[in-house]
C-alpha cells in the first residue's frame, strides 16, 4: 500500500487527559511520522504520515483515545507533506506547542 498523510482534529474532552502523550506513544509504536498539538478551541490536532493501512488504524484509535478522554468527533482530512516540517529537528513524531 502507498503512503498517506492525514490531518486529524479530535473534539471532546481531549485536553488535560493525557491525549497528546497517548497519541504520541501510539503513533511511535505504529511507526507513524507526524506531530500532535492542543488547539485553543479545546481540540487536539495531529498530522499522521505513513502506510495507508497503519494511518487508518491510528485514526480509528483516535476515535477512542485514552481512558480519561471523551471523543465527541473526529475530522479526518488530507494532509500536506510540508506540514511534516513542523516537527522538531531529528524527531519522527513531535508534540508541538498549543496553537
Amino acid at each position: 500500500m502507498g503512503g498517506a498523510i492525514r490531518q486529524v482534529t479530535v473534539r471532546g474532552r481531549v485536553q488535560g487527559v493525557g491525549y497528546r502523550a497517548w497519541l504520541e506513544f501510539a503513533a511511535e509504536s505504529l511507526g507513524i511520522d507526524g506531530w500532535v498539538r492542543n488547539r485553543r478551541d479545546g481540540s487536539v490536532e495531529t498530522l499522521l504520515a505513513g502506510d495507508e493501512r497503519v494511518v487508518a488504524e491510528m485514526i480509528a484509535l483516535c476515535r477512542q483515545g485514552p481512558s480519561a478522554a471523551r471523543v465527541d468527533g473526529v475530522v479526518d482530512e488530507e494532509g500536506h507533506p510540508d506540514a511534516l516540517n513542523q516537527r522538531a529537528s531529528g524527531e519522527r513524531f513531535s508534540v508541538l506547542p498549543t496553537l
